[in-house]
């Protein structure tokens, strides 16, 4: 059972069962991109994942965790997600769509449940680190086990 923040992620993962660790930091909102939060936790950026939020050309919404050290490809994860087209949502959007702020958007418990994907070199890692759902807050976690609290796919989206 996590001790701390219970956000909607966390509560989650808690439920599913699923081994992880909570880990906490000072937010600063100058460093707030995955590779700042990767050198505070001291850990590679490579294994600290963000969450993007994406629109299709149809108004679909897909969510893409990718290594923080990345881009996403929007060709790839179009292709993926089976649309024409893709594009970011605007930081605006990501309340009312997913129920979570930037710089604490986790794949885990959105207002809805979205088609996930997690890039595939998550499953190179014994461990990898996601937003818990809150600034300053990371789940570190098995990818298995994320992908099937976050009921994601594995794919090559980078």
């Amino acid at each position: 059972m996590i001790k701390s923040p219970k956000t909607n992620a966390v509560r989650l993962v808690d439920k599913a069962g699923a081994p992880c660790e909570l880990c906490s930091y000072d937010y600063d909102e100058q460093a707030m991109d995955a590779v700042s939060v990767a050198k505070i936790l001291s850990v590679p950026a490579e294994i600290v994942f963000k969450t993007l939020v994406t629109r299709s050309e149809k108004g679909d919404i897909f969510v893409f965790c990718i290594p923080g050290n990345c881009e996403l490809d929007l060709k790839k994860a179009a292709k993926t997600a089976g649309s024409k087209r893709i594009e970011l949502i605007k930081v605006r959007e990501l309340v009312p769509i997913t129920g979570y702020v930037r710089g604490g958007c986790s794949p885990i418990g959105m207002k809805r449940t979205f088609p996930t994907y997690i890039d595939e070199t998550a499953t190179i890692y014994d461990w990898i680190y996601i937003n818990a759902g809150a600034r300053g807050l990371q789940l570190k976690i098995q990818p298995p086990d994320l992908a099937r609290t976050a009921k994601a796919e594995f794919a090559d989206i980078i």
